[in-house]
């Protein structure tokens, strides 16, 4: 039913032990350890790019963990707008809570079609008689297999079988003590190597991010998890225990390699930050330009010019106290150009100047303000206050 996953699993590891065979003979037990290891390490290469993926996605997560928590507590009320509202969210960032899952999903197949695949080694053909295949190993395969032995213990063996989910329909069921002074020494490694990897990821989460979900988790992760590596080890044959210590080593080994690089990126990303942040302010030691006493600013005198246009201030013959009244740009033009006229001509005695002020004013009469006569007061019979 699962023929999908076995025959590959069993290509890759046969495609290693022939490898290793030709150096330490295909019998050997090293062989098909390292054959066992180095499947652990190409299925891993295979989904190296996912869990890079999978360590930028959580730490977007992480980063935006307050937001999620200000929608969590806006629509708590509301569970249906909060689910929208949060994958809205997600997708601004670029976020898919799945892609932190997937390195995980994908190993599971390879364990399950591993377990099967060395399992299968040592179980008799439904119609009896000796083993003759197994997916893509030959008779001769299996033979080496069945003779490769760590201390006197074939690779295919647990502490107990009877699991049919874990021994997949094993004759030999029950206890076998003779394994288990190989099998306890990996188990107790297996469950320190996960508790490890599991300690090494938590200890790259945020604070600020953290929740009581994550917090559960957590203690699962470091604690639960190894705890139950060293009680259901034993259910496990010697080389899915190969498997699983090979499997967190490669972990652990990547998540330092990724996580470094990761900094970096981020140090290098705040740093050229911080220099554009200060090529574009004053430089140490320079002040601030201000504008000089009385400059105007440049929009400022733009709109004088654009309202000096429009309207022109003009003086009405006769005004007594030489207000200035704007007229349209037709008539102010007229007048300005009687002004200016009158302004060139000479004046050739005091009878004419003082009738040039009477009709149009006069610069002329003492006061400086054209149209206002100098002795106006004393001609009305008015005292001067």
């Amino acid at each position: 039913m699962l023929d999908f996953i076995y025959y590959p699993v069993s290509f890759i590891l046969w495609c290693w032990h022939k490898v290793f065979g030709l150096v330490f003979g295909e019998s050997a037990a090293i062989s098909w350890i390292l054959g066992i290891i180095f499947l652990t390490f190409t299925v891993r290469g295979i989904m190296f790019k996912p869990f890079v993926n999978q360590v930028r996605s959580m730490k977007k997560m992480q980063d935006f963990a307050p937001e999620m928590k200000k929608l969590q507590k806006k629509y708590a009320n509301d569970r249906q707008r909060q689910a929208a509202e949060m994958q809205k969210l997600q997708k601004e960032h670029g976020v898919n809570p799945l892609g932190s899952c997937l390195p995980m999903l994908l190993q599971i197949p390879v364990f399950i079609g591993l377990n099967h695949v060395l399992r299968a080694f040592t179980m008799p053909p439904p119609g009896g008689g000796p083993k003759t295949e197994n997916y893509f190993f030959t008779q001769h395969d299996v033979q080496s297999y069945v003779n490769a032995k760590l201390f006197g213990v074939n690779l295919g063996e647990a502490v107990y079988n009877g699991v049919g989910v874990v021994s997949g329909g094993a004759t030999n069921v029950g206890f076998h003590w003779s394994v288990l002074p190989v099998a306890l020494p990996l188990m107790i490694i297996a469950s320190i190597a996960t508790h490890l990897t599991a300690r090494h990821s938590v200890a790259r989460q945020n604070a600020a991010s953290a929740t009581p979900q994550t917090a559960i988790m957590n203690k699962l992760t470091m604690y639960i998890f190894p705890l139950g590596v060293l009680v259901f080890g034993a259910l496990f044959p010697l080389g899915l225990l190969f498997y699983w210590l090979a499997n967190n080593g490669w972990t652990l080994m990547q998540q330092r390699l990724v996580y470094t690089k990761i900094d970096k990126e981020e140090a290098a990303r705040k740093a050229e930050a911080a220099e554009k942040r200060a090529s574009l302010g004053p430089k140490p030691g320079q002040k601030p330009t201000a504008p000089k006493v009385g400059q105007k600013p440049v929009q400022q005198k733009k709109n004088q010019s654009a309202q000096g246009g429009s309207q022109k201030k003009v003086t009405k013959a006769g005004s007594a106290h030489g207000f200035a009244q704007t007229t349209t740009p037709a008539a102010g033009g007229a007048t300005a150009a009687a002004a200016a006229a009158q302004e060139d001509q000479p004046t050739a005695d005091a009878s004419g100047a003082s009738a040039a002020a009477g009709q149009n004013g006069s610069k002329d009469n003492g006061t400086g303000v054209p149209g206002l006569l100098k002795d106006s007061t004393r001609k009305s019979g008015r005292k001067r206050r």
